[in-house]
């Protein structure tokens, strides 16, 4: 049974405050950018690692509230050894160079609820390609696309995951909530700001009746951090 949903500290006029007009500054040019043909290659290449079974995409952030692909079916999915984590580092997209912002990727260790969606079987390359463009940018990160067993109420499934496992530079890992909540209240980019990010998950978690203890914490947060900016007193309790 879904629990009721409860009220969240990070509330969409909170989250407004937050948001500014910025330009696409475009790629730093420290990234190796994917080419056309090097799309198509990789979602050719995982549609035969499917071996013609459904193909399933793990979503546990924005896929979830913004997929940008076809679905025929989705369900709630866990997938142990792996938990969400603020831990990429971004001067883009969330972020800027003068205040870069971070954005969620699969790291070791727990477990992580999420949802399934799976693709159509007649056009999967096209679909996979889709995903490509949107989730990973820079050849350097290739690995951090990969098949992640996951468990279900009809049984364990297969599917693909985004930035799961990603190592480099980038990757910023096991900083203090607090100090998660401090960028995330501040950063902003073209796509909007990491406040925003922060809320669209854990609302669209709550429909599914997921919820993530440390994502929950880190809007109440952010919520903190955002009044203490803008010099708002704190939201009664309730």
């Amino acid at each position: 049974m879904t629990k009721p949903l409860r009220r969240m500290s990070l509330t969409p006029d909170l989250v407004a405050l937050c948001h500014r007009d910025l330009d696409d500054p475009g790629p730093d040019g420290l990234w190796t950018a994917f080419t056309d043909a090097q799309y198509r290659e990789l979602a050719e290449s995982l549609d035969r690692e499917s071996h013609g079974a459904p193909l399933w995409i793990f979503a546990y952030g924005s896929l979830i509230w913004k997929p940008e692909f076809e679905a025929i079916d989705k369900r709630r999915a866990t997938a142990f050894g792996w938990h969400r984590s603020f831990c990429l580092h971004i001067n883009r997209w969330r972020g800027s160079h003068e205040q870069p912002g971070l954005m969620m990727a699969l790291e070791r260790g727990g477990r992580c609820d999420g949802v399934i969606y799976r693709l159509p079987d007649d056009d999967r390359v096209a679909q996979i390609e889709r995903m490509l463009r949107r989730e990973v940018s820079a050849v350097e990160n290739r690995d951090a696309v990969r098949w992640l067993n996951v468990a279900t109420q009809d049984g364990p499934c297969r599917a693909l995951g985004f930035w799961a496992g990603a190592t480099g530079e980038r990757i910023v890992s096991r900083q203090p909530l607090s100090d998660v909540a401090r960028i995330l209240a501040r950063a902003c980019g073209h796509f909007g700001s990491g406040a925003e990010y922060l809320y669209n998950t854990v609302s669209h978690l709550e429909t599914f009746g997921i919820r993530d203890r440390n994502l929950w914490r880190l809007q109440h947060l952010v919520a903190d951090e955002i009044r203490l900016l803008h010099g708002i007193g704190q939201a009664p309790a309730g």
